[in-house]
């Protein structure tokens, strides 16, 4: 019978493991992992075969095949770890994941860290960008290292934003002889110093006068955002967020992405939330790829092009949210089509053509339809008054789950 194996190994080697993962070592017809995890084994096991780069091609042969596996993989192997992988692509029954104390675990328990209220963020394949939604005066984060210069880069970032009172400590080869600890504040970043290639960084944020926070509440300031007035407004797109319901997990198509507003705040409210941004003028496209990456959800895709022809191929969307396009030909059809079941479909508009078809929407299909009036304060002479905004038109709507 195949059976896929995943056991997780510190750096304290076969020493560190159980007598139930020794036994799984011992069984395997192949055992896969890293070369310094394979070194880490008695050298009467075997056979053996370190990862290729990319590791995509000897997953899907694991996956595949009809043999049974060991898969080596650090600390606890569902956490940001090839356990997670696997366990998307096969069935629980041909899935063993056998855990050793991860080292965000190792990493807490050094420090004396409430692993509970420590955010935990990966550099290992992602962008240090990642850190930036974290980023609030006294939180505590562990950064998963993905070489020797993560320390580094993420230093830069915190400087760059304004948190450099933070204390960075770096913890190198933890749970092994070579354990070591180097700390130091962000003012005080000794850019010289070298680090271990296997290290990961806790962080104790700390804000300068000048820091950049924001929080995950949609809402954001609008000059959080580069933009050429092409934007969702604060308080606008605070109310049409509301709407979109931003759900673990879930996918959003953000048509007329402009600044991309809309689709980075559904990212930062939801950090496994997904989303598209669409946009029919490069120049706006690039500004909301530069805006997400600055803001802390580089994992927002952006498409160039026109609707409704760039949406063919396209992952069905759990919210889809217009603030563009609404007068090119059949789009809200098309949308209401490719809207999963139970999903959210949100328009604006500021423009009576598009008003007008909102309007037939609303009468066609239901939902709810609303107009959104915003006036901010302004200097009128000498005195004080009330500036009103270019009132927004918006339809919601739910699509049936049958």
């Amino acid at each position: 019978m195949r059976r896929i194996t995943v056991v997780g190994i510190g750096e304290d080697g076969w020493g560190g493991l159980t007598q139930a993962a020794r036994d799984a070592l011992g069984q395997a017809a192949e055992i896969v992992g890293s070369p310094r995890q394979l070194a880490l084994l008695p050298a009467d096991l075997g056979p053996r075969r370190p990862w290729p780069s990319p590791m995509a091609p000897l997953i899907d042969e694991i996956v595949a095949g009809s043999r049974s596996v060991a898969v080596l993989a650090s600390g606890d192997p569902l956490l940001y770890g090839v356990g997670a992988t696997l366990a998307r692509r096969l069935a629980p029954e041909d899935l063993v994941v056998i855990p050793t104390v991860s080292s965000f675990a190792l990493a807490c328990a050094r420090l004396g860290w409430d692993q509970a209220t420590t955010a935990l963020v990966s550099a290992c394949g992602r962008p240090i960008a990642g850190l930036v939604p974290e980023l609030f005066d006294g939180a505590r984060i562990i950064l998963l290292s993905a070489d020797r210069a993560t320390p580094h880069q993420a230093a830069v970032l915190l400087a760059i934003r304004g948190f450099e009172p933070s204390i960075v400590t770096v913890l190198e080869h933890l749970g092994g002889p070579e354990e070591n600890m180097q700390v130091a504040t962000v003012a005080d970043w000794p850019a010289e110093r070298r680090f271990a290639d296997l290290n990961l960084v806790a962080i104790e944020v700390r804000a300068s006068p000048g820091a950049h926070i924001y929080a995950r509440i949609p809402g954001l300031p609008d000059d959080a955002f580069t933009h050429d007035g092409q934007i969702t407004k604060r308080d606008i797109r605070a109310a049409t967020l509301a709407r979109l319901s931003p759900r673990p997990g879930n996918l959003l198509w953000d048509i007329g992405t402009g600044s991309g507003s809309i689709a980075i705040e559904w990212l930062r409210a939801c950090p496994t939330a997904q989303a598209i941004g669409i946009d029919r003028h490069a120049v706006r496209a690039d500004r909301a790829r530069t805006n997400a990456e600055r803001l802390g959800v580089p994992r927002l895709r952006v498409i160039d092009g026109a609707v409704p022809d760039v949406l063919d191929g396209l992952p069905a969307p759990d919210a889809i949210f217009i603030g563009g396009g609404l007068t090119a030909p059949g789009i809200v059809e098309r949308c209401w089509q490719a809207l999963k079941p139970g999903g959210r479909l949100v328009a604006n508009t500021v423009t009576l053509e598009s008003e007008a078809l909102l309007l037939a929407e609303f009468a066609a299909r239901g939902g709810e339809l609303v107009r959104l009036s915003v006036a901010r304060t302004d200097k009128v002479g000498g005195f004080t008054g009330w500036r009103p905004a270019m009132p927004v038109t918006q339809w919601s709507i739910e699509k049936a789950l049958t």
